[in-house]
């Protein structure tokens, strides 16, 4: 641990310093001192180009909470001996310091459908209690992120200057998602829908991003890095693509691979009890379609890195990208098979709140 970092909040050289969590972007440590116990993180800046931007929207999102939820938890950076929220330490990056939040754990994998609910409650509170924010205010802290028709264009791109023997690999994954293009189309639409309401998002909702206590309820969502002005479709889409199953997108074994309806009723059941009053009739129709729209967006993001050399997610073996995209659209072709039963669930749930 650089010391300059630990000075900079006036920890002494030999505190006790842990690493802590399976985060895959930024590295985490967790500190423990005569002051207290805090999360320290080292913010990935070749993921996040200008770090400063999230500690903004960190401060403006915890203000506004601060002042109209006062009782709410929410994790308010630790500001250095000079005031700043971060810490620049040249070429080791930026660094930021949160208050430990005690008797907190978090989970990687949804094991229980109610597990799904509490997460799903608590990213469905956290854009409610923010509907009030003008969501235009926050920075775009990674530009573009879930813009569907990008994804696409890089992914046709892909099939144009990728490698030969990748493409044609790759080709009935290619003719699937090339099949499914009006995915695309109907994200477009969404975007000129006035049902449809840019809201401050969290953009990363997998059940790794919430506090629970020992009892297995919420406490708050974590890792704001990428809350954005965005559509509601994105932070359920996400929580159906990795709560649904019970095994990840590294799976290669596809039998294992399964959309599991409890745990769909279950996020549903959670984001509408805290959002039921606020999204519109539009927003309400169209959870299966939020489903559709991460898996899809997913699959093509993993299999464009696959056919451009792997150049965007870590490879560990030959394939592995390859892997990944056929994983997603085997969920996503589940996913669409049990559609109408998906449907009718989401239907039985809005009529029952």
């Amino acid at each position: 641990m650089n010391d300059l970092v630990l000075s900079a909040y006036g920890f002494p050289s030999d505190v006790s310093v842990t690493p802590h969590g399976t985060g895959l972007i930024n590295r985490t440590w967790i500190i423990r001192s005569g002051k207290g116990t805090y999360i320290l993180q080292q913010v990935n800046n070749q993921v996040f180009s200008r770090p400063s931007l999230i500690a903004d929207n960190i401060e403006m999102v915890g203000h506004y909470l601060s002042s109209h939820y006062p009782e709410t938890i929410f994790p308010k950076l630790v500001r250095t001996a000079k005031g700043e929220t971060m810490v620049d330490a040249g070429s080791n990056g930026h660094y930021r310091l949160y208050p430990f939040i005690e008797n907190s754990v978090t989970i990687d994998v949804a094991n229980t459908p109610d597990q799904a609910f509490e997460a799903a409650r608590q990213f469905g509170g956290f854009t409610h209690m923010l509907s009030g924010f003008p969501a235009e205010r926050l920075h775009e802290t990674l530009p573009h992120f879930h813009d569907l028709p990008l994804r696409y264009r890089a992914f046709n791109q892909a099939l144009e200057k990728g490698l030969p023997e990748r493409i044609r690999k790759a080709g009935q994954l290619i003719e699937f998602l090339s099949s499914q293009s009006g995915i695309v189309t109907e994200y477009q639409r969404i975007l000129t829908d006035t049902g449809f309401k840019r809201r401050v998002t969290h953009h990363d909702t997998k059940i790794s991003n919430v506090l629970f206590d020992k009892q297995g309820k919420g406490i708050c969502v974590i890792d704001l890095d990428t809350v954005m002005p965005g559509y509601f479709i994105s932070d359920v889409g996400d929580m159906f693509r990795t709560y649904l199953s019970p095994v990840t997108e590294e799976e290669s074994d596809l039998s294992r691979i399964q959309v599991r309806p409890e745990y769909f009723e279950a996020i549903v059941q959670g984001y509408l009890d805290e959002m039921v009053d606020v999204l519109t009739p539009a927003e309400k129709a169209a959870f299966v379609y939020a489903g559709e729209f991460m898996l899809y967006m997913q699959a093509l993001r993993f299999l464009t890195d696959y056919l451009t050399g792997d150049k965007y997610y870590t490879s560990r073996y030959e394939g592995h990208n390859y892997i990944r995209a056929l994983n997603q659209i085997t969920l996503l072709q589940r996913f669409q098979a049990q559609a109408p039963a998906l449907q009718a669930i989401a239907q039985k749930v809005m009529v029952s709140i």
